[in-house]
Parts: structure tokens; C-alpha cells; sequence
């Protein structure tokens, strides 16, 4: 009898801790959801007095989610009068690659027309303005200046501004903190991957950049944020409990984001950032590099949060496609501890140190220069020096940024 007690004793016990277990599980999912960053788009309830009545004009792509992974046209769709869809670089569902013209069609699923802003015009016109009173933008950024979807913003603001429409950011976070660093963009390097004086590595939300964007270039939208809540400036975006959506062909995961900071200005010159492999901006290396000594010459700088392996990969597009390549692959150990764009910096050094000035060489015009915002790296300026300005740089935007942002 005593070990038939004992017995259901010891099952007893065992139910109830697997239950406490399970319950422990649910109660931290549930911790877990109500940490969770809510984005513009998980707040247009409490701001539908900014749309109802009006007809709204939707600038997305594939990245405009919910918390609950439903996309942010057919939110409006449902709520709303939503009269048409914009879409930027990479079309409305993300797929185009990069710099590769999108054209208009309509959206069968929900009856609008989609226009494209990375096509024959960069700006929304009078035509595609005329059936909408509150034009919207809801897209994900990845915090580097050289990205065009806030230049799309911009340009969408112009134009809003001029027609006589309401504009409004569904604020989202930057997958990068709030850290800035890197070079100011100069007079003479504007363009569609640079528009305005703001570092390569920007800090701020797209919400933040459109406030500072709309006062400080003389924009004058009727501009309204619906801001995050729960977002802090120390967050990467694997703090926020947000799901990700690739931004971009080559931008699918949060790391490619770190990546894109430290690499993504690496462009007409002979060596890859591993582009057309799957971690791009996460390899760089070419067919002539010696991959250990590259390794050894990139830890010897003790660069805080990374870690450099020896690597071999073969892009099956962009730069050497279809040839090994022999270098590194940059692992984030830490990326709170990242200078990305010194990283950057110091990689392209070494790289240039490691081979004569033809091996690296670039083609006419270019690219890296167009993607800093400034030629100090080609022009082979003292490492140090480049720097110490970038950090000065930094400092003085980060006191014209203070007004604008939105979040500590």
C-alpha cells in the first residue's frame, strides 16, 4: 500500500511540474509579447482620426507588417479607403534587384493602383495625387545613408507638400540603435543614395528623419508620426520582439543589416563584399587575396565586437561571380561593441595594403565615393585623421538631430 501511495505521489509531482513548466513557458511568451516594440502600423487604431474619412495613398513594400505578419495595405484596405499603393526601390513586394527599374500595374488582390517611384519618376505627381488626401508611408530602413527608401520618403514629402496632402510615418525601428557614425554626406555627392548632409550610419527612425528632413531641407510637409512604443535607442532589431522581413534581395536577415554598415560602401573596386553568396556583406575577400594573411592583418587591429575567420566562397552574382574568392568571413560577437563604418574603413585599408594600387584599383567615377558621401578613403588620406573627423562629423549632427528624435 505504502508503494502504491508513493507511487502516485511521485506521478502527482510529476503532473504538477510538468504544468508549472508549460505554465512558466506560456507566462514568459506572454512577457515576451508585451515586450514587444509596437510599430506605427500596431497603432492605427489609436490614431484612425489622422485617416477615417480620408483616402489614403500607401507607401510600402513588403516589409510594411504588423506584429501579426499582415501586410500594412491590406490593414488599410480593411480600415480605410485605401486608393492606391507606391512602391520604392526593390517594388512592392521586394524582389527587384538593386537599382533595376519598377514599373506601375494594378493590384488585383485589393483593386489599386500600385505606382512605382523607382521607375520614370522618383516622386509621386499631381495625377497619382489626385484620388488621395493622406498619403502614408510604412517601411522598414536599415539605418544607413546609402539606403534609398528614405530618399523615397523625401522625395514623396516634396510632393505631398506641394499638392496640398496630409503626410504620415508609421514610425518603425532602426535596426541599427541609435548610434552614428561615419562621414556626413558633402556638397557634390548628392544623389538618390544620398540626398541630404546626414552620417553614413544615421541613427535615427524614419519618423525622426522625416521630422528633421521636413524642418531642417525646407520640405514644410503637414507631416504627422505615429510613433513606436516600447523602442529605445540602445535596441538592435533583435531586441524589439519584431518579426524581420528582408528589406532587400541582399539584405535578408538583421546581421546582413551590420554587414551592409561595415561593407556596404564597398563598390567598383577588385574585391567583393559577398554579394551574390548567401551572407552577403558578411564576406569580403577577392581571387588574389591571401585569406589567412588578410585574417591575421584584420585581428591584429583589434576591432571591438567582430571576429574575422578565414574564408573561401564563390558568388554566384555581382562582383567575381562565378570565381573563388579567398578572405573573410566577419562574424558580430557583439554588435553593441561594433564601430562599424571604422571597421569598414579599416577593412578597405588593409585591403589596399595588402595588393598594389592595380589589383584594387577602381573604373572611372568612382562608386565608394558616391556611397560615403566623400572621397577621404580613395584619396588615401591618414587612417586616423579620416577618423578622428568622421567621430568630430558625428558629434555636430548628433546636436542638430537632438529635436527631432523621438525616443530616449
Amino acid at each position: 500500500m505504502t508503494k502504491k501511495i508513493a507511487a502516485i505521489f511521485c506521478a502527482v509531482f510529476f503532473t504538477m511540474a510538468i504544468m508549472a513548466c508549460a505554465a512558466k513557458k506560456e507566462n514568459k511568451k506572454a512577457d515576451m509579447k508585451n515586450k514587444a516594440v509596437q510599430t506605427g502600423i500596431d497603432r492605427i487604431d489609436e490614431y484612425m482620426h489622422l485617416f477615417k474619412g480620408k483616402r489614403i495613398g500607401l507607401i510600402t513594400n513588403a516589409t510594411g507588417i504588423d506584429s501579426g505578419y499582415n501586410d500594412s495595405a491590406l490593414v488599410f484596405a480593411q480600415k480605410t479607403c485605401l486608393t492606391a499603393i507606391f512602391s520604392p526601390e526593390h517594388g512592392y513586394l521586394g524582389q527587384v534587384t538593386a537599382g533595376k527599374e519598377v514599373g506601375a500595374y494594378t493590384d488585383e488582390r485589393l483593386k489599386v493602383p500600385v505606382y512605382s517611384l523607382y521607375g520614370a519618376s522618383r516622386k509621386p505627381d499631381r495625377q497619382m495625387l489626385s484620388d488621395i488626401d493622406v498619403l502614408v508611408f510604412d517601411i522598414q530602413d536599415i539605418g544607413v545613408r546609402n539606403y534609398t527608401y528614405i530618399y523615397t520618403m523625401a522625395y514623396a514629402m516634396q510632393a505631398a507638400a506641394e499638392n496640398g496632402k496630409k503626410f504620415v510615418v508609421l514610425d518603425r525601428p532602426n535596426p541599427l540603435g541609435g548610434k552614428m557614425e561615419g562621414p556626413v554626406l558633402k556638397e557634390g555627392f548628392e544623389s538618390f543614395i544620398g540626398l541630404y548632409p546626414i552620417p553614413y550610419r544615421h541613427g535615427l527612425t524614419v519618423g525622426e528623419a522625416a521630422l528633421l528632413f521636413n524642418k531642417e531641407f525646407g520640405i514644410n510637409a503637414d507631416l504627422e508620426i505615429v510613433p513606436l512604443k516600447g523602442w529605445t535607442r540602445d535596441m538592435y532589431f533583435e531586441d524589439t520582439g519584431l518579426p524581420w522581413v528582408m528589406t532587400s534581395p541582399n539584405i535578408p536577415t538583421p546581421d546582413s543589416v551590420m554587414g551592409y554598415a561595415i561593407t556596404g560602401f564597398f563598390s567598383g573596386i577588385k574585391a567583393t563584399n559577398g554579394v551574390g553568396t548567401t551572407r552577403p556583406f558578411e564576406f569580403v575577400g577577392a581571387d588574389w587575396i591571401d585569406a589567412h594573411h588578410f585574417a591575421s592583418l584584420l585581428k591584429s587591429q583589434n576591432m571591438p565586437g567582430l571576429v574575422f575567420r578565414p574564408a573561401a566562397f564563390l558568388p554566384r552574382f555581382g562582383a567575381n561571380m562565378d570565381k573563388t574568392c579567398y578572405g573573410v568571413q566577419i562574424h558580430f560577437a557583439d554588435k553593441r561593441k561594433i564601430n562599424a563604418l571604422e571597421a569598414g574603413a579599416r577593412i578597405f585599408y588593409t585591403i589596399r595594403q595588402m595588393g598594389n594600387i592595380d589589383k584594387v584599383n577602381m573604373l572611372q567615377n568612382p562608386r565608394i565615393d558616391k556611397n560615403l558621401g566623400e572621397n577621404s578613403l580613395w584619396d588615401n588620406m591618414p587612417l586616423e585623421e579620416v577618423l578622428a573627423r568622421w567621430k568630430n562629423e558625428c558629434e555636430s549632427f548628433s546636436r542638430k538631430a537632438a529635436p527631432y528624435l523621438l525616443y530616449k
